[in-house]
């Protein structure tokens, strides 16, 4: 089941890596002010996705994105993923991710073998972790995840996303 907090609570709750010691580099280096990865990540429109190949197969997503309304229970949609562990880092702002077992969700659609992604359709039982800046959620294959729901007002969340292969 999911890991949530600082990071490096979180990097002591896994056991030693390579593909995770680089997830976790990276998280470290978006968080420093005035890294070029911080740089990138806050050179990024509104919406915009930047992808980073990080080697061995560990990749991430830099992204600026705006929260979505808490009430309605289909937008964002919740989803899982089966080859990559997320590793979700808030660098910027403040968002909800809210969190079930798959096995509470019903597959909408199933974007595999194309993209590493299952959106489910409904609402499940599930848990609410606020996610503020410098806090890293770890979701892996079994773990319906439904990220940036607002905490709030909707604002503009800078974020990374890793994405460490399952065989790691």
């Amino acid at each position: 089941m999911a890991l949530f907090g600082s990071l490096s609570t979180v990097r002591a709750q896994l056991a030693p890596s390579d593909k995770f010691a680089t997830a976790f580099a990276y998280v470290e280096a978006c968080l420093r002010a005035g890294s070029p990865e911080r740089a990138l990540l806050d050179g990024l429109a509104a919406e915009q996705t930047q992808r980073v190949d990080l080697g061995g197969g560990v990749f991430a997503l830099a992204q600026a994105s705006m929260t979505l309304p808490a009430g309605v229970p289909t937008v964002p949609k919740w989803e899982s993923h089966k080859a990559y562990t997320d590793v979700q880092a808030v660098i910027v702002g403040e968002e909800i991710m809210e969190l079930t077992d798959v096995s509470n969700l019903k597959v909408a659609e199933d974007l595999r073998p194309a993209k590493d992604v299952l959106f489910y359709e409904g609402f499940a039982r599930h848990t609410a972790l606020r996610v503020a800046a410098g806090e890293v959620a770890v979701f892996f294959p079994v773990d319906g995840h439904r990220p940036l729901v607002a905490a709030g007002a909707p604002m503009l969340v800078r974020k990374v996303v890793v994405k460490v292969p399952v065989a790691a």
